[in-house]
């Protein structure tokens, strides 16, 4: 950025968590510590969808946010349903989409939240748009052989440092970001059968290699020593047909809205941003050297209000929510894995299913015992429903990026396309 630029920075949250709040205040107070509170020709603007239906949530626990907070950036979007109702309305009026396009764009889950958010930050001339996670704290965790160290982390800077020479720029995470929790192997359920399990449900990304690692450190992901040190970037490289991101830690440049892409995923499944990888072959995808740590069973929240554990405990098998997250974990992976197959990998792609069938077969009933649930079995249907509806939601998915660029269009109108803003 040069100094006389005014960028206008999009922060979207697509959130339905009750401590929301206290997310977005630790956020706000870390971009003050950086200077970018104080900094006048950067310009903060927060987009917010929220779920009430996920937690049991009321609009107050997102919206009654306290005036210092308001003070301390430029402008605050709530996205409510209200704003959608009206948005698609627009839409259909002007003949830019239809009203299935509407349906099909703006529905639910959480590929519709985020593509919420992308499209009022352009219509809102962002210049770029940061996506944070309100289960992601903007602190990096490392370990010596008896002690957790702690470091903070300036995620939106170093992201505003690198987007102009981006079309999407990316961190890292630490912290439970695997749902999978700590398991003692035994006679019932074996280290190789947990292999092939995993080698059934996973990607290219989340594979057996990485989450052995994670399960030895008690299911955590400590940040990359040489990463935080070195303190450089990386252009992301493809991997079976997409360059992998994740849908947090993510900024996407909005200069030009035709070269973004739309997020999508299957109905009732995730991998949103796994989808939007398959996006990229022709962008430029930088990896920066910044983490995010993610709360991802919520037993961290303390860590908002600064207290630093200088241990942190492994996730044990032991309690339902525990096996619950991991088995809807399962029924998320599974319910993506023939879309990406079908888009990535189309010649070998009905081998890979039936080898994944056969897998689960095999190892379905193994964790039904080790569990004690039989809902590890649903793994399998669910397989075999998102298998026979392929074709369908690939259809889809194609039609989603034909809506985008019918948006696109007309948020031209809006956005000078390609602007030199950096």
């Amino acid at each position: 950025m040069t100094s006389n630029t005014k960028i206008q920075v999009g922060i979207g949250f697509a959130t339905g968590r009750k401590n929301f709040k206290n997310v977005l205040n630790t956020y706000i107070y870390n971009w003050k510590e950086c200077g970018l509170i104080e900094t006048q020709n950067v310009k903060l603007n927060l987009f917010i969808v929220y779920d009430l239906k996920y937690n049991k949530t009321r609009s107050t626990d997102f919206t009654n946010i306290s005036n210092t907070l308001f003070d301390m950036v430029d402008d605050i979007h709530f996205l409510n349903e209200e704003y959608i109702s009206r948005e698609i309305e627009l839409l259909i009026n002007e003949n830019v989409l239809s009203e299935t396009d509407t349906n099909s764009f703006f529905g639910s889950g959480y590929a519709a939240m985020r593509n919420t958010i992308l499209y009022a930050a352009i219509k809102n001339k962002m210049d770029c748009l940061l996506f944070l996670d309100d289960d992601e704290y903007p602190l990096a965790v490392t370990k010596t052989q008896n002690t957790a160290i702690w470091s903070g982390q300036h995620v939106l800077k170093l992201h505003l440092q690198n987007i102009e020479n981006a079309d999407i720029t990316n961190g890292h995470h630490c912290g439970y970001i695997s749902p999978i929790p700590h398991i003692e192997f035994n006679d019932v359920l074996t280290e190789n059968d947990f292999q092939m399990f995993i080698e059934a449900i996973s990607n290219d990304i989340v594979n057996w290699e990485n989450l052995k690692e994670i399960m030895s450190d008690g299911g955590l992901t400590y940040a990359d020593k040489k990463i935080l040190i070195n303190n450089t970037q990386e252009e992301i490289t493809e991997i079976s047909n997409a360059k992998f991101i994740s849908g947090a830690n993510l900024c996407i440049n909005l200069t030009d809205p035709h070269r973004t892409s739309p997020f999508y995923n299957p109905p009732g499944a995730r991998g949103e941003d796994t989808f939007l990888s398959t996006c990229l072959r022709d962008r430029n995808v930088l990896r920066l050297p910044c983490y995010t740590f993610h709360d991802g069973f919520s037993i961290y929240n303390h860590l908002l209000s600064g207290v630093l554990p200088t241990k942190l405990n492994r996730i044990e098998a032991d309690s339902k929510p525990v096996i619950s997250r991991f088995y809807h974990a399962c029924i998320g992976w599974i319910r993506y894995k023939p879309l990406f197959l079908y888009i990535t990998q189309r010649d070998d792609y009905n081998d890979k299913i039936e080898r994944m069938r056969t897998n689960l077969q095999n190892t379905l009933p193994k964790l039904c015992a080790y569990f004690n649930s039989n809902d590890f079995i649903q793994i399998l249907n669910e397989l075999e429903i998102y298998h026979k509806y392929v074709d369908q939601h690939y259809k889809h998915f194609m039609d989603n990026q034909v809506v985008w660029t019918k948006i696109c269009d007309q948020l031209s109108g809006f956005q000078s396309v390609a602007k030199n803003i950096f």
